[in-house]
């Protein structure tokens, strides 16, 4: 029975964190975001993301988003400076169509810096992508 469950490749689909300026506390932000480089929309998108070390463990944080659509971004969160010293992950499960995808992104300790940044798809923008 296990051998028939087919788990389908997560394409097109890339969490990033984006260092932006906050308008409302005049500071600039890393933010976590999810992409869509994708032509399907998704649907129902739940992500859970968690801090990890050998010593600390962040408490999970729970998303979801009713539609992402295709070629489109939405903010997942703030990623606070305390928790960039941490592994951060983020899981991704989303359905196209009627098949479900699931995909762990991570982003590893002390990568989210500034030199890490490249060009993302879709947002008009640089940022560290999740491996």
């Amino acid at each position: 029975m296990r051998k028939d469950i087919v788990i389908p490749e997560v394409k097109d689909v890339y969490v990033a964190a984006v260092y932006e300026f906050n308008e409302d506390f005049n500071t600039h932000d890393w933010n976590a975001y999810i992409i869509n480089d994708g032509m399907d929309a998704l649907e129902t998108v739940l992500i859970v993301s968690q801090g990890y070390d050998d010593k600390d463990l962040t408490a999970p944080m729970r998303h979801s988003l009713q539609l992402l659509p295709a070629k489109g971004y939405a903010k997942i969160e703030f990623l606070d400076v305390s928790v960039l010293r941490l592994d951060n992950f983020f899981t991704i499960t989303y359905f196209i169509g009627d098949k479900l995808y699931d995909k762990r992104f991570e982003l590893p300790a002390n990568s989210v810096i500034e030199d890490n940044r490249v060009p993302l798809p879709v947002m008009d923008q640089k940022g560290v992508l999740a491996r």
